[in-house]
């Protein structure tokens, strides 16, 4: 049932765009003209609200116009992997409201009792999340998530240092110029796998320190292992090339104003992911929560976010309404073709023991690497 979806929600998100350009009006027939400016509901005024979120992962006016608009203060933490996130909440909640948690990690925070359930009657703007993203197999019911962004993880280069095309993992490990790849013990031990010819996700222990291996065999230009800032080390010129989220890497071709970076997302295959909005256990204000989680549902400010992040956005209205750029709805390294999505996997969670494996082969590619 699980991996059933996972194809179905490949092909759909292939034809989303597509479905934009086809009709003028969303499934809930709404026009521009009948969306009403987000307003906040009465009451807020003066509360805090706390979010722990990525980095690099809202528009640069998302929290200040939530903050005047409500009234409120949002104290707003970021973190670089799904797995600090996971450490700090595990230590006890210190006090945030709102996490971003990526697909299967909404399952685990779910067993581990790490977050709550949500309360979608007051999240009207629910209403406008495509239906492929809905009723979910590590959410069924959207008891406890709503989607946020999602995307891929492939490649970033400088294609005028690097002079031909990087098409592949195999091109990346075979370049001699300096790499960076990402501090990520899941998506690094899954690369290793493809080049091994392998399926991702590793099915037990002998597979992931297999992967490992891999990975050490290819490790020689590696200069460094970022804390998902390898767009940065791209763009001052540290690496040439850098294993990073796609939303990144256009990121910095956007600002760069050239034509120097590129994304690709490789032939063996890539991770596709979701992040989602959930509420954390003991949150101390879960009511404004629901209210942010609100606002970022509203189409305009979910096409804003967007179209900052070069993130693919699971608001169908916002892309029904044309308020995604056409240049990021038609790029198919950020909204795949059907061609393309069928080489795209989903994370999936772990047996305790092979999960276990993916953090030691990590730990010691890191320190055989000494990176």
């Amino acid at each position: 049932m699980r991996k059933a979806w996972f194809v179905l929600l490949l092909c759909l998100l292939a034809v989303m765009p597509a479905l934009a350009q086809d009709t003028t009006e969303t499934p809930l027939d709404v026009s521009d003209a009948d969306l009403e400016p987000w307003t906040c509901p009465e009451g807020f005024e003066g509360q805090t609200l706390s979010v722990f979120n990525w980095s690099t992962y809202v528009a640069e006016d998302t929290i200040s116009n939530f903050e005047e608009l409500c009234g409120v203060t949002v104290i707003y933490d970021v973190y670089e992997s799904n797995e600090a996130m996971l450490a700090r909440l595990r230590q006890g909640n210190p006090g945030y409201d709102i996490l971003v948690p990526t697909d299967y990690v909404v399952e685990i925070m779910i067993q581990e009792e790490l977050i709550q359930p949500i309360d979608l009657s007051k999240i009207p703007n629910f209403r406008h999340v495509a239906e492929n993203l809905i009723d979910t197999p590590y959410d069924p019911g959207n008891q406890y998530s709503v989607p946020y962004q999602w995307g891929t993880l492939g490649i970033g280069y400088n294609q005028t240092v690097v002079g031909y095309e990087l098409k592949s993992w195999k091109d990346l490990f075979e370049y001699e110029g300096p790499v960076a790849w990402l501090e990520d013990p899941r998506a690094m031990i899954d690369i290793g796998l493809m080049m091994l010819g392998e399926q991702p996700p590793a099915t037990d222990p002998e597979m992931v320190f297999a992967a490992r291996d891999a990975l050490l065999e290819n490790g020689g230009n590696v200069v460094a292992i970022a804390q998902d800032d390898g767009q940065a080390l791209l763009e001052r010129g540290d690496v040439h090339a850098t294993i990073e989220y796609s939303g990144d890497i256009f990121q910095i071709m956007d600002s760069c104003e050239c034509d120097d970076f590129v994304y690709v997302i490789p032939e063996e295959g890539a991770n596709l992911w979701t992040d989602n909005l959930v509420i954390a256990s003991g949150a101390p204000n879960p009511e404004l929560a629901h209210v942010f989680i609100d606002y970022i549902l509203d189409p305009r400010v979910s096409a804003d976010i967007a179209n900052y992040t070069a993130y693919g956005s699971p608001n169908q209205t916002a892309i029904d309404l044309g308020y995604i750029d056409e240049e990021l709805l038609n790029n198919p390294a950020i909204y795949p073709s059907e061609e393309i999505s069928e080489r795209l996997y989903f994370s999936a969670i772990l047996p305790p023991e092979v999960d276990q494996a993916y953090a030691d082969a990590w730990d010691e590619v890191k320190i055989l690497l000494r990176r």
